[in-house]
């Protein structure tokens, strides 16, 4: 079956593609997009490799799941379609972008601008069924991406890695910590933030010092 995909990624992940759970996920993925309301919308499902080549990647966020409300996901974790208000995990990043580099809220929470820079903003899984989280989870998609995260510890260096909550930190637990740099906090969501376990984490500024104490350009957050 052929996957269209950015291609420094098609060759990273070509082995996957051929793999039988990928074929299972393709085939499920499908169904429930012929069946049923899904996001993001199918142009959208591997946006965050689009924006993003394999070469290219500075820093890696990792996610779980798309939102699933009407117009929000746009196929790269945390983001949303321009126009649409900002949730609140998204807000709590944007104010700790606001207290740790001083940068006033933006205007759109359209994170492509991110990626467009280096960023993978990287779902576990990369589609859902409207209003009912999780949905599609268990059907393949984390071993596809996990594949991509090994990929990225595998064959790249001194990549920065965000990884914000329980899920993320087990996603990313075989990251090979000797090669890359490895930043760990709560999530931004308001059961996490609000329990102290997200603002003042710094995560933005770090990695941009990070990045530029190896003469790379930091990220415009």
């Amino acid at each position: 079956m052929l996957i269209k995909m950015e291609p420094t990624w098609q060759e990273q992940l070509s082995g996957e593609f051929n793999q039988p759970y990928f074929d299972r996920l393709v085939t499920f993925v499908k169904e429930e997009y012929a069946t049923k309301r899904c996001f993001p919308k199918g142009s959208q499902i591997f946006a965050a490799f689009e924006g993003c080549p394999f070469d290219k990647v500075k820093v890696v966020i990792i996610g779980q799941d798309p939102y699933h409300g009407l117009g929000q996901a746009n196929g790269l974790c945390f983001s949303v379609n321009d126009g649409i208000a900002f949730p609140p995990s998204l807000q709590n990043i944007f104010k700790e972008i606001e207290s740790d580099l001083k940068i006033p809220f933006p205007i759109s929470g359209n994170l492509e601008r991110w990626a467009d820079q280096g960023v993978l903003l990287l779902n576990a899984t990369l589609t859902v069924r409207e209003s009912e989280a999780g949905s599609h989870q268990n059907q393949g998609w984390e071993t596809f991406t996990d594949a991509v995260i090994q990929k990225i510890s595998d064959a790249k260096e001194n990549v920065v890695f965000l990884l914000w909550g329980g899920f993320a930190k087990k996603k990313g637990a075989k990251i090979n910590r000797n090669n890359h740099h490895v930043l760990e906090t709560g999530h931004p969501s308001p059961l996490s933030a609000n329990r102290g376990l997200w603002f003042g984490n710094q995560h933005f500024s770090k990695t941009n010092q990070y990045l530029e104490s190896l003469g790379k350009e930091p990220i415009r957050w």
